[in-house]
């Protein structure tokens, strides 16, 4: 069952929407090369906690960390550990979550370490371009398989991969939320939009096989075939008047 959020509530998820723009704007300052991903999900701790909110991931199905920090081939989940370093020419995405007063905020950003390979920036344009796409879908009235058909036919359209096996999804009290929402899909597939419904968006793109595994860890989910991914997310709230993004300034 799909969640309509209040007024209030739609309040306090701004509110963590906030909290969770400015710490990515602590990260783009401290990501640089050399820098190790344990020092930036160390980062993302200090900035929610001083503001009094939680890292929704923290703890989270005992996953140990406030981030996920996804390197080159790693798709989602990656570990953020000490002696995961950015190198000149990798892309990582970070993607966090915010608890504060009852609800979550969840988003996701791609990170480059200059200079990348032109296939690699194409594909980091892509993914974050997709979203963008797609999100105009997300109206009161539209089915939800618009989103997800704009996004897929805007990916395939410069030959990249949509992942299939993983998902957009409700977020409010919860950080996963029904619906799932296949990044992918006929535009006449899914529920019918309201006012009031939130959806984390999160298209996850490959540059190879849309096919995916996950490592020994049980949670770095990376490509089959070793071929780069990137990923990019916003928490938006449907209105009458169009979609609107929490999760950026």
């Amino acid at each position: 069952m799909i969640e309509i959020k209040s007024k209030s509530d739609i309040k306090k998820m701004r509110e963590a929407g906030k909290i969770l723009a400015d710490t990515f704007d602590v990260l783009f300052k401290h990501a640089k090369v050399g820098i190790s991903a344990s020092f930036l999900d160390k980062l993302a701790y200090d900035n929610i906690t001083r503001y009094g909110a939680e890292p929704s991931f923290l703890g989270y199905q005992g996953f140990k960390y406030s981030t996920c920090i996804s390197k080159n081939e790693e798709v989602v989940h990656g570990i953020p550990y000490e002696d995961k370093l950015l190198l000149p020419g990798d892309i990582c995405t970070i993607d966090c979550g915010v608890y504060f007063n009852g609800f979550h905020a969840d988003a996701a950003r791609i990170f480059t370490m200059d200079e990348l390979d032109p296939k690699v920036q194409k594909l980091v344009d892509v993914t974050t371009n997709s979203f963008y796409q797609a999100i105009p879908y997300l109206q009161s009235g539209n089915k939800l398989g618009q989103m997800s058909s704009a996004m897929q036919t805007y990916i395939e359209s410069f030959d990249m991969a949509v992942v299939t096996d993983l998902y957009s999804h409700g977020i409010g009290r919860k950080l996963h939320e029904d619906p799932l929402i296949p990044n992918y899909g006929r535009p006449d597939s899914g529920v019918t939009l309201k006012e009031g419904m939130v959806f984390a968006i999160e298209p996850m793109v490959n540059l190879g096989s849309p096919e995916v595994l996950t490592l020994d860890d049980k949670w770095t989910i990376i490509t089959v075939d070793h071929q780069w991914s990137a990923h990019y997310e916003n928490t938006v709230l449907v209105t009458d008047n169009g979609p609107e993004i929490l999760t950026i300034h």
